[in-house]
């Protein structure tokens, strides 16, 4: 049960039928009122409704209704234009029975009838960090009333490089103003940021450190190298959310990978820095309204996104931090509901993965990978599932006089059923074998000698010549033919490769980009140098025609020969 509150705030939690509050929530009321506030809670945990509740004192002094609208009272700063929007959505409704006015102040939107908005009065405005300091500094947002300033998700706003921007706005509200930080996590950056600008900040923690989101199953599976955007797929076929999110390091393997995804026959939006704030919304309106399905993303990109039916998570890239790996499974299992984090890491990096999950205090399940066999026998589970349905409707009677004139067996009927009903499925895609084997290939040498390279992946990474001699051909641009024998050692791999290829072979590796380029692969000995052109001879002065040389036999003996056995000349 949710202790006292002012009678507007408790009636529109009823009309919410909030019954109880969230840990977070509980945590915030609990604390003694008009103390700054730092607070570290897990993503989708009700957060905006406890800062919501946790100003209340502060925005009504005790009486039931808010005073009139003019400078705002209350800042709440959120790290991007969805969040902040979201944000001013869930305090609207929360102090509506107050009679309270919220205005945004966000990129995207026009700033002038932002402008006019302030002018005509607000209770609590929210908003971006670069249009917020840009109000204050044309002198369109007057702070000299705040009662409170709240940071949202603050991690993410240090990490987005807006630092410079949350001082100005600090440093312009009022000293005797309240500060509540709310953030997923609590790096260095943030306790400086709180040491800085709160007082005495009181430090609640909740389902952080060493309490697992309960409501996410996080799962991590190996592949090789070359299979990452294979297993994505497979992950994406066998699991089939309503909705997924597949996260990728940069803005040109989200490119690569959604494009991929969309050639396979996913609905696939793609979401980067580079889109413009009208491709971003049209991004998002698919997704929300079941067009697309899949949304491939960088992590900037995916800031302050609320999906709620985000059933998946993939890191199709590993995460650089705990704390992203954090902020990328908070997409899901949000709102009492249940979400899959799936890690897909490349044999050579397993042990950063466990590093990762170490760090960020997750225990993850190790799965196989999603085979081609594991995604066809769960398509034949749904596709028996949705036939059984589809026959327990009643049949139309034009329906039925169709099928008596195809005169058919039932049996070649429900075939024709399964084919139609399987045609729109993207294939599975087949995985390389990455159990283990025998950890040398013993191959013949090679035609001409050989030049010994080695990569920095061994036996601990997993490393096995069924996906190490593709990957090998793939990076160099050679051939099978090519290479030769592979030794498979604790940290590293030793392998030949053709002297007549190696040149080339390094050529190739060496420009290599994308995951193929997080293996180093250099040669052990030095190359063989190829034999320079030979200089052209010096031109020759034209001095008159020449005098005809007497022409011998390739077959005469040494004796009939010129001694100088140069060749002979043709008269000009």
């Amino acid at each position: 049960m949710f202790p006292p509150l002012p009678a507007p705030i408790a009636a529109a939690l009823a009309a919410r039928e909030y019954a109880s509050p969230t840990p977070v929530q509980a945590a915030v009321l609990e604390a003694p009122v008009g103390i700054d506030l730092l607070v570290s809670a897990k993503t989708g945990s009700g957060k905006t409704v406890a800062f919501g509740l946790g100003i209340a004192p502060d925005l009504l002094g005790g009486e039931a209704f808010m005073p009139r609208a003019a400078a705002p009272l209350a800042l709440a700063i959120a790290p991007t234009r969805e969040l902040a929007l979201q944000v001013a959505t869930e305090l609207r409704w929360l102090y509506a029975e107050a009679r309270g006015i919220i205005a945004t102040c966000v990129g995207g939107m026009d700033p002038i009838a932002e402008r006019r908005v302030l002018q005509r009065g607000t209770h609590i405005v929210v908003g971006t960090p670069g249009r917020l300091r840009d109000h204050i500094e044309r002198g369109n947002l007057d702070l000299s009333a705040l009662r409170a300033v709240v940071l949202d998700e603050a991690d993410e706003m240090l990490d987005m490089g807006f630092r410079e921007e949350l001082e100005a706005i600090l440093d312009a509200a009022p000293p005797h103003r309240r500060t509540l930080m709310f953030s997923a996590t609590v790096p260095k950056p943030i306790a400086e940021l709180a040491r800085r600008y709160q007082k005495d900040a009181l430090r609640i923690a909740v389902s952080t450190g060493g309490e697992q989101h309960g409501d996410i199953s996080h799962q991590a599976t190996l592949v090789a190298p070359q299979d990452m955007e294979r297993a994505v797929v497979n992950a994406l076929r066998l699991l089939d959310p309503p909705l997924a999110m597949v996260f990728a390091g940069t803005r040109a393997e989200v490119s690569r990978l959604s494009g991929s995804l969309v050639e396979r026959g996913f609905s696939t939006v793609a979401l980067s820095g580079e889109m413009s704030q009208s491709e971003r919304n049209r991004a998002l309106s698919m997704l929300r309204d079941g067009r697309a399905r899949v949304c491939v993303a960088t992590d900037v990109a995916a800031r302050g996104l609320d999906l709620p039916d985000l059933a998946l998570v993939i890191h199709s890239d590993l995460p650089r931090d705990p704390e992203t790996l954090t902020h990328r499974s908070g997409r899901t299992g949000r709102a009492g509901r249940k979400g899959t984090s799936l890690m897909v890491v490349p044999l050579p990096k397993r042990r950063i993965a466990e590093r990762l999950l170490t760090a960020a205090r997750i225990n993850a399940a190790w799965v196989p990978a999603p085979d081609a066999e594991a995604v066809r026998a769960r398509d034949s589970e749904r596709l028996l599932e949705r036939a059984r349905a589809m026959l327990a409707e009643p049949a139309e009677d034009t329906d039925t006089a169709l099928a008596q004139q195809l005169d058919s067996a039932p049996e070649a009927l429900a075939a024709v059923l399964f084919r139609l009903l399987r045609a729109p499925l993207p294939a599975p895609e087949e995985l390389a074998d990455i159990s283990p084997r025998p950890q040398e290939r013993a191959a013949p040498r090679v035609q001409g000698g050989a030049v010994w390279f080695h990569c920095d992946v061994g036996r601990q990474d997993g490393a096995d010549p069924k996906w190490l001699l593709p990957f090998l051909c793939r990076r160099g641009h050679v051939s099978r033919d090519a290479i030769g024998s592979i030794r498979i050692l604790a940290r590293e791999t030793q392998f030949e490769v053709a002297a007549d290829a190696a040149q080339r072979f390094l050529e190739a590796a060496n420009r290599a980009e994308g995951k193929d380029a997080e293996v180093r692969v250099e040669p052990m000995q030095a190359l063989p140098r190829a034999a320079p052109p030979p200089a052209p001879a010096p031109a020759r002065a034209w001095d008159g025609p020449q005098k005809p040389r007497k022409r011998y036999p390739p077959n005469a003996g040494a004796a009939g020969r010129p001694p100088s056995g140069g060749p002979n000349r043709r008269p000009k």
